[in-house]
């Protein structure tokens, strides 16, 4: 529950506003928690840190059209480019 109520407070601040977006944003980030054997809030907090939620955030109209498993790819990416260490 907190990994819906931080995303829906960064949603609120100035997201776009899109129906699917948020619940698109929690899949991806529960997949990336399971995959990076971490709980939901720590996968949550180490993507803030690294930017992979601005980069969800960013690439969505391209990110939502790939498989939740290309996107957490994706991520793990970006956070490995800005500092991150999970592979």
């Amino acid at each position: 529950m907190i990994i819906f109520a931080s995303l829906k407070f960064i949603y609120s601040k100035g997201m776009k506003e899109e129906k699917y977006k948020l619940p698109y944003f929690i899949c991806v980030v529960r997949n990336f928690a399971e995959r990076a054997g971490l709980t939901t809030k720590q996968a949550f907090n180490y993507l803030k840190r690294y930017k992979g939620i601005a980069f969800l955030d960013e690439c969505y109209p391209a990110e939502h059209t790939l498989s939740i498993e290309n996107a957490v790819e994706d991520l793990i990416v970006v956070c490995k480019r800005n500092g991150g260490e999970i592979s």
